[in-house]
């Protein structure tokens, strides 16, 4: 049974930084694309970033140079460092893990293209 758990949000102020942390279970994280989306209230579910088998990454252009996905498959967990925080970047974060070890094109951004999920860990941007 393939478990996905977050970790890491909190509160902090903008310009501040933050690591979230996203432990899978269940099967080999190194074979499996994994990423990262957000959903602030009242608006939709967003993507943020994935990483795959072979360490490729995307970003959204709204977090694209302030945040850095990375894996270590040792310990299971997919990292999200997240500088520059911005007021807009407030919203439950969540992890999700696809059978598939590549995404390709468009479809890291698409929620359908993964299997498991995370209950999510807020973010609070604030001054």
């Amino acid at each position: 049974q393939v478990q996905v758990v977050e970790s890491g949000g909190g509160l902090v102020q903008p310009g501040g930084s933050l690591r979230l942390s996203c432990v899978v279970s269940g099967f080999r994280l190194g074979q499996h694309a994994i990423g990262w989306f957000r959903q602030a209230t009242g608006k939709e579910r967003e993507p943020v970033s994935c990483i795959t088998d072979d360490v490729s990454t995307y970003y959204s252009d709204s977090v694209k140079g302030r945040f850095t996905i990375s894996r270590d498959n040792a310990k299971s967990t997919v990292y999200l460092q997240m500088n520059s925080l911005k007021l807009e970047d407030t919203a439950v974060y969540y992890c999700a893990a696809a059978d598939l070890p590549k995404l390709w094109g468009s479809s890291w951004s698409t929620q359908k293209s993964y299997d498991y999920w995370g209950q999510g860990t807020q973010v609070t941007v604030s001054a």
